[in-house]
């Protein structure tokens, strides 16, 4: 990669609270909080919050999967009553 595409790159893995907010889909004033409270990849500089894209992904997959892992759990094991039932 050329010294001028990797800067690219990192300018576009760069993102604002805003920017994270509007990506996730949340209120920015969340992002905040997250940030302040380190439940959320981020680095403050001066006064401003950073995020990296690829580890604002990373983040999110771990934290979606957790949850969605419950969920799946709870799902297999009510469609195996449902089919312990019909038999």
């Amino acid at each position: 990669m050329t010294r001028v595409s990797e800067e690219t790159a990192l300018n576009n893995d760069i993102m604002t609270l805003e920017e994270v907010a509007a990506y996730l889909k949340l209120k920015p004033q969340t992002i905040y909080t997250w940030a302040q409270e380190k439940k959320i990849p981020a680095a403050k500089i001066g006064k401003e919050w950073r995020f990296r894209r690829s580890l604002i992904d990373e983040w999110f997959l771990t934290h979606i999967d957790s949850k969605f892992a419950d969920v799946i759990k709870s799902w297999k094991a009510s469609q195996q009553e449902n089919s312990e039932d019909s038999q």
